[in-house]
C-alpha cells in the first residue's frame, strides 16, 4: 500500500470532496460494473464517437456490422456473413434476422422493433451527410462509389459499393462510427439524440446526469449468447463517473469504489510498477494489472518537403543524417528508464506489434552510435564542419522524453534543442508545415496496417501526412496493398513498404504501445484488443 500519512491525507480529502458519489456508488446492485472518464462524455450519438471516451459508452448501447475480436480477428456481428464480388468492388452483407433495437418511445407502442438493412443504409449514410457534420465523415473519403454506395436487397441483404477495390473496408465498418442506429429515434429526439440513444447493444441507457454520472441497464432482448447457450450481458449495468482528476480516479479505485482503471497516472507508476514494468508485490493482493500492445506507435516525425523554405534551410532534409538520428537512441534505455519498460522498442519498423502483419523478423532501426557517427560523417558532418542546431518540438507530458533523446543525440554529434509547446499548438504547426522535427504518435483507427501507411501515401493531406512524404514507389505499393484481398502477399507488401520509409527515414519510431489496466480482484471475463476497446459482454462481477 502508499505511505500511510498520504493516504489519510488523500483520503480525507477524496471523503470531502466526493463523500456523496462514494455513498451513491455503495447503494449500487453489487453487479454493476464502474469506471470513471476523465475526459467526460458529450455524446452518446456514434456518428460523433470520435475518442475513446465516447467510443467505449457507444459500444455498449450500439452494434457495428462487424466487430473485432480479443485476437484482433473482424468477425460477425450484426451481419453474420459478406461476400466480395468477382471485382472486389461490391461487399454483400447477410444480416442477422434476431437483432431488435431497445425499447423505446420512438416505436409503435414503446416496442424496440427488429433492424433491417435499410437501417444500415440510413446510418452509414447519415456518415457522409454533410448536414449531420460527422467527424467521421473522412473514413468514406474517395473509396465509395459516388452513384450509390448503399444499398438495400431486402430487409436481410444490404450492398456496399467501392469506387475501387479497398480490402481493409470491413475494418473501417468495424469504427463505432458505423454503429446502427433508427432513423426514428434520430427524427424523433432531433439534436437530443446524443443524450437519446436507441441501440442494439448489451446495454441501454438508464440515466445520465452530465458532468456526474452516466448509468446503463442489462438489455434483456441482446442477441448475443455465451457458448454455453446462456444469454449475454452476464452484468446487470454499467456505471460511469465524471471524476476529472487521475489522482481521485486512483483513490476511487484503491477504496473499492471503481472496478477498473485505464493507465493509471504515470506519478504513480513507480509506485505501483517496478523498472521492469511488473507489479510492485506490495499491491499483488489488492488487484490484478493487465498489459497488453496497443496499437498505437509513438514517434519522431520530419519534415522533408522539398518546397518548404524550412527544409531547405535544415540540415534534416538529408537522408542520411535522419538515419543517423534513428540509430542514434537507445529505445531500450528509453522504455527502462522513462516508461517502468511500459511498451515495446519500436525495432520493427512504423506497423506496430499486435497487428497480424506485424513481423518481428523485420529489421528496423536498432542502437548503434558508431554507424550514426558514420553516416553523419557521410553526409558531411564532423569536428571541422558540426551540424546546426535542430530543434525537437514536443509537448508537457513528454519533455522528460525530449530531453532524454536531446543528450543521445548530443552523444554523436547532433546539437539538439527541446522545445515544449501545448498539444493543440504543436497540431496545429505540424498540419501547417511549420515545425521541422517533432513528436507524433499515431494509434489505429481500425486494425490493418495500411492505416499507419496512410500516413505516408503520397496523396494524403497533413493529417495524417505529417511529414510531406513523397514516393512515388510507395504510393504504387500502397495501392496495390489496398486492393489485394489475399492476406499473405498483402502481408509481403507491407514488408516492402517499410523498408522504403527505413531508406527515407522520415520518422523515427520509438516505441509501440502498451495499455495497462487495474482491475478488482473480484472481477472475471475482463478481455481487451489491440485497439483498446472496453469489451463487457462477459465480464463478471
Amino acid at each position: 500500500m502508499f505511505i500511510n500519512k498520504r493516504n489519510i491525507f488523500w483520503g480525507h480529502a477524496f471523503l470531502i470532496c466526493f463523500g456523496m458519489s462514494c455513498k451513491e456508488l455503495k447503494q449500487q446492485p453489487n453487479n454493476i460494473f464502474r469506471y470513471n472518464e476523465t475526459a467526460g462524455i458529450s455524446t452518446l450519438d456514434p456518428a460523433f464517437a470520435k475518442n475513446q471516451a465516447l467510443m467505449w459508452p457507444t459500444h455498449q448501447l450500439y452494434n457495428t456490422l462487424i466487430e473485432v475480436d480479443s485476437a484482433l480477428n473482424l468477425v460477425p456481428s450484426i451481419a453474420k456473413s459478406w461476400t466480395f464480388s468477382t471485382d472486389k468492388k461490391t461487399i454483400t452483407f447477410h444480416l442477422r434476422t434476431d437483432v431488435y433495437f431497445h425499447d423505446d418511445a420512438c416505436f409503435t407502442g414503446g416496442k424496440g422493433r427488429k433492424l433491417r438493412a435499410a437501417d444500415v443504409v440510413y446510418s452509414l449514410n447519415r456518415i457522409i451527410d454533410p448536414n449531420v457534420a460527422s467527424p467521421g465523415a473522412w473514413i468514406f473519403n474517395n473509396k465509395l462509389d459516388s452513384i450509390n454506395p448503399f444499398k438495400v436487397v431486402d430487409d436481410s441483404t444490404f450492398l456496399l459499393s467501392m469506387q475501387s477495390p479497398f480490402v481493409p473496408m470491413l475494418g473501417i465498418l468495424s469504427m463505432s462510427y458505423c454503429a446502427i442506429v433508427p432513423k426514428e429515434a434520430v427524427e424523433k429526439y432531433g439534436v437530443d439524440f446524443r443524450k437519446h440513444p436507441v441501440g442494439t447493444g448489451p446495454f441501454c441507457l438508464l440515466r445520465w446526469q452530465e458532468g456526474e454520472r452516466l448509468v446503463m441497464k442489462k438489455n434483456l432482448h441482446y442477441f448475443e449468447k455465451d457458448e454455453k447457450g446462456n444469454s449475454l450481458p452476464y452484468l446487470d449495468g454499467v456505471s460511469i463517473q465524471f471524476l476529472d482528476s487521475k489522482t481521485t480516479e486512483f483513490l476511487a479505485f484503491e477504496q473499492q469504489q471503481l472496478d477498473f482503471i485505464n493507465d493509471p497516472d504515470p506519478a504513480f507508476k513507480d509506485e505501483l510498477l517496478t523498472k521492469s514494468g511488473k507489479l510492485k508485490s506490495n499491491w499483488a493482493s489488492t488487484f490484478s494489472v493487465q498489459q497488453h500492445p496497443f496499437l498505437n506507435t509513438e514517434y519522431l516525425g520530419i519534415l522533408i518537403d522539398e518546397q518548404s523554405e524550412l527544409v531547405k534551410s535544415s540540415p534534416l532534409r538529408l537522408a542520411k543524417i535522419r538515419q543517423a538520428i534513428n540509430y542514434a537512441i537507445d529505445r531500450k534505455k528509453l522504455l527502462f528508464y522513462m516508461r517502468n519498460s511500459i511498451g515495446n522498442v519500436a525495432s520493427s519498423g512504423f506497423v506496430p506489434i499486435g497487428l497480424p502483419s506485424f513481423d518481428s523478423k523485420l529489421k528496423g532501426f536498432e542502437y548503434d552510435p558508431v554507424r550514426a557517427k558514420l553516416l553523419l560523417t557521410a553526409a558531411g558532418i564532423d569536428e571541422q564542419h558540426p551540424m546546426p542546431p535542430i530543434t525537437l518540438t514536443t509537448v508537457p507530458n513528454y519533455a522528460g522524453i525530449g530531453s532524454f533523446i536531446a543528450n543521445e543525440l548530443q552523444q554523436v554529434g547532433i546539437n539538439a534543442k527541446v522545445e515544449i509547446v501545448q498539444k493543440s499548438l504543436l497540431l496545429q504547426q505540424m498540419s501547417a508545415a511549420q515545425v521541422v522535427f517533432f513528436r507524433g504518435s499515431w494509434i489505429a483507427d481500425y486494425p490493418e496496417a495500411s492505416n499507419f501507411f496512410s500516413v505516408f501515401y503520397g496523396k494524403n493531406p497533413a493529417p495524417p501526412n505529417y511529414t510531406r512524404y513523397q514516393n512515388e514507389q510507395f504510393d504504387l505499393l500502397y495501392e496495390k496493398a489496398i486492393a489485394e484481398p489475399v492476406d499473405s502477399i498483402r502481408y509481403a507488401i507491407y514488408r516492402s513498404l517499410e523498408y522504403l520509409i527505413m531508406e527515407d527515414a522520415p520518422v523515427v519510431p520509438l516505441w509501440y504501445d502498451m495499455s495497462i489496466h487495474l482491475i478488482q480482484k473480484n472481477i472475471t471475463g475482463f478481455t481487451s484488443n489491440s485497439m483498446n476497446m472496453l469489451e463487457l459482454k462477459r465480464v463478471k462481477k
